[in-house]
């Protein structure tokens, strides 16, 4: 049974959805059920050498690679991201994490993955935003798989620009180099899957697994975002 001062706080104060802005009812989370069933899902973990893993051939060892919603801007979607990134609701993160691994669970896409590696913000972003988005989705990730978490192994070396406003190239010049790869021992011989909140030209995570390659052998990656954007 609810809380009767719970009860009280929402009927002045209702829970609404990220997206729609209606209010939830009671047994919905961060999004209403209309909004959920209307988020426009890749389903690229249903395909293989889907358009997302070819993203990345050539470049790293992909085994795996999937997004769980299409997004481009004016979408009303994208509150999700900009409450996660910028309004300090971290939570959304683990919830939308939760959301991904339960639906993508059934198609096998974690079967033997050994280790969850969300992609390291600056240490100095960190301490600005408070948390790092990345992580929290991975933490619901791991919370439904039981795949470990680890936060140790990579960092982020150097402080870089945001992404938002660049072309494809110099995203690429902006993240090359940027990680490191501090406890190779943590991932060498591993199925790594790395996650990170929103994918566009694929530069930020294979630098990153590009560094965890020049520092650990036979290491094998998948990749999991919560958005593409198109």
């Amino acid at each position: 049974m609810r809380n009767p001062l719970t009860s009280l706080l929402h009927l002045f104060a209702p829970r609404r959805c990220v997206v729609c802005q209606m209010p939830l009812a009671g047994n919905e989370r961060y999004l209403c059920t209309t909004c959920d069933i209307g988020m426009p899902r890749t389903n690229n973990h249903s395909r293989r050498e889907n358009s997302m893993e070819k993203m990345f051939w050539g470049k790293i060892p992909i085994e795996r690679g999937a997004s769980y919603f299409h997004y481009h801007k004016g979408s009303d979607y994208r509150h999700i991201i900009f409450r996660l990134k910028y309004r300090g609701q971290k939570e959304i993160g683990e919830e939308m994490g939760r959301r991904i691994a339960t639906e993508l669970s059934v198609s096998g896409f974690f079967d033997d993955i050994d280790l969850i590696v969300p992609i390291p913000l600056h240490s100095k972003r960190q301490r600005s935003r408070g948390y790092n988005q990345s992580e929290w989705i991975a933490k619901g990730v791991s919370s439904v798989t039981g795949i470990p978490l680890n936060t140790e192994a990579v960092r982020r070396g150097k402080e870089t620009e945001t992404q938002t406003s660049k072309s494809a190239i110099t995203r690429w010049d902006n993240v090359r180099d940027v990680f490191e790869t501090i406890r190779p021992d943590l991932v060498a011989g591993r199925h790594i899957l790395i996650v990170d909140d929103v994918l566009t030209t694929g530069s930020t995570i294979t630098s990153c697994a590009s560094s965890i390659m020049r520092a650990a052998n036979d290491v094998r990656f998948s990749v999991l975002t919560m958005a593409m954007a198109d």
